[in-house]
């Protein structure tokens, strides 16, 4: 479904990423994990169009994925950012309105609400309340909620655990499994790379903007070196 190929980014004189390499094959999870400042977030958004690519291609579906990020919305490329970035002043429903605002058939963008709330009720219930006035797991859920409004072919998860407790972060984490059941295709990067691993069908580990390692997610999460090099066991 993704090709990246000898993808390079610069954000001035640092290079963030060298040249790297990886597949995405439909209805699979991936994850890329990593230490801080690896390159992994850089990746997403350069899939994404949120960063300029400084040399490489990226093909999606076997062409060239669209160079601005309303097109690659369009084409079926949707990104959940690190941090949630919900509206905080405005409804959870008009949340998700918004991100269903590629859809022009308002009959879907009903069907897609209906399934947003079907997959987190907690959002149903609390439909007219500000986004703000949420917990950070139900602004996450919210957030995912709100990509998965426009259809999405391809997911991208930018540290969906990000500051969660334990038990919500587990909640998450079988909703992506969930998704990936109904045949959506996810790109993770997350900071769990215990877990994270653990649900992949493949992995790649990034090093100062290199891939170090790629695998089956859970013949990393076993690799001695992968364990004590990135996983801190």
């Amino acid at each position: 479904m993704l090709k990246v190929c000898d993808l390079s980014v610069h954000y001035g004189g640092i290079t963030a990423l060298h040249g790297i390499n990886l597949e995405i094959s439909e209805g699979q999870i991936v994850t890329i994990v990593g230490a801080n400042g690896a390159g992994k977030s850089t990746t997403i958004n350069a899939i994404s169009g949120m960063v300029k690519k400084t040399s490489g291609e990226i093909f999606y579906k076997g062409e060239p994925i669209p160079v601005s990020p309303q097109k690659i919305v369009r084409a079926g490329v949707v990104q959940v950012p690190e941090g949630r970035r919900i509206f905080p002043s405005i409804t959870v429903k008009e949340n998700l309105l918004l991100g269903g605002y590629t859809i022009k058939d308002p009959a879907v963008i009903e069907k897609n609400i209906e399934r947003a709330y079907t997959l987190f009720p907690i959002l149903g219930q609390r439909k007219n309340q500000q986004g703000g006035t949420l917990s950070g797991g139900e602004q996450q859920m919210l957030a995912i909620g709100r990509a998965l409004m426009s259809n999405p072919k391809l997911l991208l998860l930018d540290e969906p655990s990000l500051g969660l407790a334990p038990l919500i972060s587990l909640e998450i984490f079988k909703l992506i499994e969930t998704l990936r059941g109904q045949g959506l295709t996810v790109l993770l990067v997350e900071q769990n790379a215990v877990k994270s691993l653990s649900i992949s069908d493949y992995a790649y580990v990034l090093e100062t903007g290199r891939v170090v390692a790629e695998g089956p997610g859970r013949d990393l999460a076993n690799d001695p070196a992968v364990r004590k090099a990135y996983l801190g066991l």
